[in-house]
């Protein structure tokens, strides 16, 4: 075994995930959505099961490293510019409580058996669904939760300059509603936000810095 070979891919593998950290962010150190995993997933088996193999030269490494780099860079930005793009790599949240009632054929779609939704309602203090205004079956496999004595919406009406449209279905408004709001709070177009909440019955707005 070419040892120098071995190290030089070791090293390449290093920098590029440090870098993909560096400059992709580091949401990857703790995952939250489908595209991150498949970057820790992907680059893991390049690194691990190239470094190994003689026959794959550090140039054909590198060429490797370069291009995943590329695809995940394309991915990312697709991701943050186009909610089609965003709604394909990571899915929607799907409600699976509303009203006190379970929304069984939700439940079937996102995988989540009954003993599953039970045990995740219960570490959150919850033992009856019929307390549960709506639940959410977030992207990252964890349930967000209001319950019937709530009145805030814990989501974001607005995120990266995209309406939530289920958001807004949950706070029964239209989109008409959020583009006024949007122009009273001084912005010219949604996509100026970068953040939009609701919280105690008023919308804060967080915009792009110039």
């Amino acid at each position: 075994m070419n040892y120098t070979q071995l190290f030089i891919k070791f090293a390449l593998g290093v920098l590029t995930l440090i870098f993909q950290i560096n400059v992709f962010g580091k949401s990857n150190l703790a995952p939250t959505t489908a595209l991150d995993q498949l970057q820790n997933y992907v680059l893991g088996g390049i690194i691990g099961g190239v470094i190994y193999n003689a026959d794959v030269s550090v140039l054909q490494f590198l060429l490797v490293l370069v291009v995943w780099t590329l695809v995940v860079f394309i991915l990312k930005f697709a991701r943050e510019h186009s909610n089609l793009v965003r709604k394909v790599i990571d899915g929607d949240p799907i409600q699976v409580i509303k009203n006190g009632k379970v929304l069984v054929r939700n439940c079937l779609s996102a995988g989540i058996s009954a003993n599953e939704l039970m045990f995740k309602l219960r570490s959150q203090g919850i033992y009856s669904v019929e307390k549960v205004k709506n639940c959410i079956f977030e992207k990252n496999g964890q349930l967000t939760v209001i319950r019937n004595d709530e009145t805030n919406v814990r989501f974001p009406v607005i995120n990266d300059g995209q309406v939530n449209q289920d958001v807004l279905e949950l706070m029964h408004k239209d989109e008409d509603w959020i583009t006024q709001e949007v122009k009273k709070a001084g912005f010219n177009n949604v996509s100026d936000v970068f953040l939009a909440d609701f919280n105690d019955g008023k919308l804060s707005f967080t915009g792009y810095q110039k």
